[in-house]
This record gives structure tokens, C-alpha cells and sequence, in this order.
């Protein structure tokens, strides 16, 4: 910050200076004169120099502990703030817990109001039910003193309560008994209504029962004979059955004589079972089919011999 005020001072002495000159030109000064004054000039101008810095220094001085004081006042200000932003969010959370205590307040209020209307409700009932007892109690007192003499008569029993069990024992046995007896004549009225049902259903049921008999009759005798005509057909199917089974015996004898005759013919001994009819026949056959074709053969060739 020094720097400018001592380049504007040099440049004020400057001009005094370039002020000057004209005016020493007219009249002739020394030089000695001249460097004198120069150098007066030049401590002049150094402590009007000297006297701007130190004014200058009081002033940067007076700024600096000014703007401290500013500092230390925006300080005190960001701490005022920061304690009323702190007292108001106190404040905010002390009312939220008066509010939230008062809500609390009147709902245990209300809570304790529908308790004692419950508890004055409930007490009412207890009055009614003990004005209801003391006049059942009034009511009942000649039958307290009808139990009392009752026991003074019957010795077996020493208390009241012990009467009155053994009294509501026997009502509670008469009232098993009476309802038994109500069972009892109900399940008889009702196998009398069945017994009458049969009698009634009892000519019906002979009837049909008889009818039934008679339709099983006729199923029996049909079935009867559709039995015989089943033996009849078969014995006479045992009877086909043992006249084929002669007759394929027959011919399997047959047909063996004759494979045995073949093979007598041809000088060879029989090659196959004796169980195997189907190739003794085929045998047989090409035996007939060889002799026939060679019959065919003598027949055409004798003719030929007498025309020659």
C-alpha cells in the first residue's frame, strides 16, 4: 500500500519542480544555491512524505481495528443468532412437549371421564341389584322360616343349606325320573305305530310276498328246463364229439396204412411220426400224383406200339 502514495508523491514534486524552472531561468542562480534548494526541497518533500505514511498508517490502522471490531461484532451477531436460533428451537420443542403433555392431559382426562361414567354406571347396576336382593330377601324370609322348623323336624338334617341340597337332589332325581318316563312313553307310542303299521302293511306284504314266490316258482321250472335241454345238447354234443373223435382216429389209422403201404412200395423205410398226418397224406398224395402221371404215360405209349 506504500508504493502508490510514494509514486504520487514523487510525481507532485515533479511537477513543483517543472513549475519552477521558467522562473529560475530568468534569473541566475548558483548551482551551489540551486543543490541547496534542491535538497531542501527534497527534505521537504520527504517529510511531507513521512508525514502522508504515518497518516496513512493511522488511517490503515483505524480500518484495521475497525474491521476487527466488525469481525468481532459479525462474531458476536453469528453468536447472538446462533443462541436465538437455539433459544427458538428450545422454545419450539418446549411447546411441542406442552402441547403434546396437554394432549396427554386431555386424553387421559377423557379416559378418566369414561371411567367414572363407567364406575357410576356399573355402581347404579350394584344399587339396583342390592334394592332387587333385599326385596327378594324380604320376599323369601317366610320360606327362611319354613326351612327353620322344617329342620327343627327333621332331626337327620343339621343345617339349613344341607336341607335345601338334599331337596334340590330329589327335584333334579324327579325331573330325570318324569323325563325318562316321557322317553319311555314316547318310544312306546311309537313301536305301538309301527306295530300297527305292520298289521296294517301285513295282508299286503303276504300278497305280494306270495306273488313273488309264484313268479320265482315259474323262474325255477324255466330255468329247470332250459337246464335239460343244456344236458340234452350236451350228451349230444359228447356224442358228436366221441363219433369225430372215431372217425379222425379211423382215418389218421388210414392214412398211416397208407403211408406204411407207400413206403412198403417205394423200399423205404416211414421218415416221419407216426403223429404226423398232415405229411403222411402230403406223402401219400405225391406218391398218387408220381403213379398217376406215370400210368398217364404207359397208357399214351401203347397205342403208339400197335400203330407202328
Amino acid at each position: 500500500m506504500a508504493v502508490p502514495w510514494e509514486e504520487y508523491f514523487r510525481l507532485a514534486l515533479q511537477e513543483k519542480l517543472s513549475t519552477k524552472l521558467p522562473e529560475q531561468a530568468e534569473d541566475y542562480v548558483p548551482p551551489v544555491l540551486r543543490l541547496l534548494e534542491k535538497r531542501q526541497e527534497l527534505v521537504d518533500a520527504d517529510q511531507a512524505l513521512q508525514a502522508q505514511k504515518e497518516v496513512f498508517r493511522t488511517k490503515t490502522a483505524a480500518l484495521k481495528q475497525r474491521w476487527e471490531q466488525l469481525e468481532q461484532k459479525e462474531r458476536e451477531l453469528k453468536g447472538s443468532f446462533i443462541r436465538f436460533d437455539k433459544f427458538l428451537r428450545d422454545s419450539e420443542a418446549r411447546r411441542n412437549r406442552a402441547l403434546r403433555r396437554a394432549a396427554e392431559e386431555r386424553h387421559q382426562a377423557g379416559r378418566r371421564e369414561v371411567e367414572a361414567l363407567r364406575l357410576w354406571t356399573q355402581l347404579q347396576e350394584l344399587r339396583r341389584e342390592h334394592a332387587r336382593l333385599q326385596r327378594r330377601l324380604k320376599r323369601l324370609e317366610p320360606c327362611a322360616r319354613l326351612l327353620e322348623q322344617a329342620l327343627e323336624l327333621l332331626p337327620g338334617f343339621q343345617e339349613v343349606p344341607e336341607l335345601v341340597a338334599r331337596f334340590d337332589g330329589l327335584a333334579e332325581t324327579q325331573a330325570a325320573l318324569r323325563l325318562r318316563e316321557r322317553e319311555q312313553l314316547a318310544e312306546l307310542e311309537a313301536a305301538r305305530a309301527r306295530l300297527q303299521q305292520l298289521r296294517d302293511a301285513w295282508p299286503d306284504e303276504v300278497l305280494a310276498q306270495g306273488q313273488r314266490r309264484a313268479q320265482l316258482q315259474e323262474r325255477l321250472e324255466a330255468a329247470r328246463e332250459r337246464t335239460l335241454q343244456w344236458e340234452s345238447k350236451w350228451i349230444q354234443i359228447q356224442n358228436t364229439a366221441a363219433e369225430k373223435t372215431l372217425l379222425l382216429g379211423r382215418s389218421r389209422m388210414a392214412v398211416l396204412n397208407l403211408f406204411q403201404l407207400v413206403c412198403q412200395h417205394q423200399g423205404q423205410p416211414p421218415t416221419l411220426d407216426i403223429e404226423d398226418t398232415e405229411g403222411q397224406l402230403e406223402h401219400v398224395k405225391l406218391f398218387m400224383q408220381d403213379l398217376s402221371a406215370m400210368l398217364a404215360g404207359l397208357g399214351q405209349a401203347e397205342p403208339a406200339a400197335p400203330a407202328s
